[in-house]
């Protein structure tokens, strides 16, 4: 693996590249991106390309790369930039990308800003409560999570998202009117340390769900565009969002196995199927769905 930086000016973005010189082998790199979630959040899946070129990143203000605009706003335009200035920096043209929660909404704030950058986009379950049928109700959900956070810290804000997450269905009255979740259901602590700051939970990161997709961009892109959705996701709030964001461009959702993060390690916290997700992803990407 080979790391390199990228000095935007507003951010110094940290990147890795493993595997031969991009372009060796015919293919485009493969770009792998999330939010919020740095590079190493792709190891595993990564390892199941040998026969790629990959690429992943830490979005500015994560992990190894460093703001220096002064800003701690998550906005996808802006990641969209810096994702710009890797592919750019790669020098080898257009790249296939994988992109996973809010790297999706930073990927289709990518192709709408620059339509040349990507071959083949698999959007993987992008959280855009705005292409929900009860969007209204869906960002009221997503309020009170933050509100949790900003009032009694991670781990009611963290038991908050989890109950969130986990609803199935649209958000009615009856999701409303339950109480609040304790973080001991969880195996968290209701202590507060008095941070506001989690890339996750704060409004840091508000931009990206309040993102609104620039459809009339997306179909006139060359790129073709795939959303994946994963199997235990039917119903939950971005397994909604994944198959709402197909319909709107005319598709159907393909279906990933295991959950949201079903590429995660099988030792990580919350371990997906990476080399299932590995095979599934190889398929989309060479045209076989």
């Amino acid at each position: 693996m080979n790391t390199y930086t990228v000095d935007t000016g507003a951010a110094e973005i940290v990147y890795d590249v493993v595997g031969g010189r991009p372009g060796a082998d015919g293919r485009p790199p493969l770009v792998m991106i999330g939010q919020p979630m740095d590079a190493s959040g792709f190891r595993a899946l990564a390892s199941y390309f040998p026969e790629r070129v990959v690429v992943t990143y830490d979005p500015r203000g994560l992990g190894r790369s460093v703001r220096k605009d002064g800003g701690v706003i998550n906005a996808p335009v802006i990641q969209a930039e810096d994702v710009h200035a890797v592919i750019t920096a790669l020098g080898e043209g257009p790249v296939d990308l994988f992109a996973s929660s809010g790297g999706a909404v930073t990927a289709f704030a990518l192709v709408a800003a620059y339509p040349d950058d990507v071959v083949t986009l698999v959007a993987h379950e992008p959280p855009l409560p705005s292409v929900l049928p009860d969007w209204v109700a869906a960002e009221r959900a997503l309020a009170a999570v933050r509100e949790a956070y900003n009032s009694r810290g991670f781990g009611a804000g963290m038991a908050a998202f989890i109950a969130m997450t986990s609803w199935r269905g649209e958000y009615t009255d009856e999701y409303f009117a339950r109480t609040a979740p304790d973080p001991a259901m969880f195996g968290m602590s209701s202590d507060d340390d008095g941070a506001r700051d989690d890339p996750l939970l704060s409004q840091r990161s508000r931009a990206v769900t309040d993102y609104r997709i620039d459809r009339g961009a997306l179909t006139d892109s060359a790129t073709r565009i795939r959303i994946g959705v994963g199997e235990e996701s039917e119903g939950l709030f971005t397994g909604r969002t994944a198959v709402a964001m197909a319909e709107l461009l005319g598709q159907e959702a393909l279906v990933f196995p295991s959950h949201h993060g079903g590429f995660a390690a099988e030792d990580a916290g919350y371990p997906g199927q990476p080399a299932a997700f590995a095979r599934r992803l190889r398929e989309i990407l060479d045209g076989e769905s």
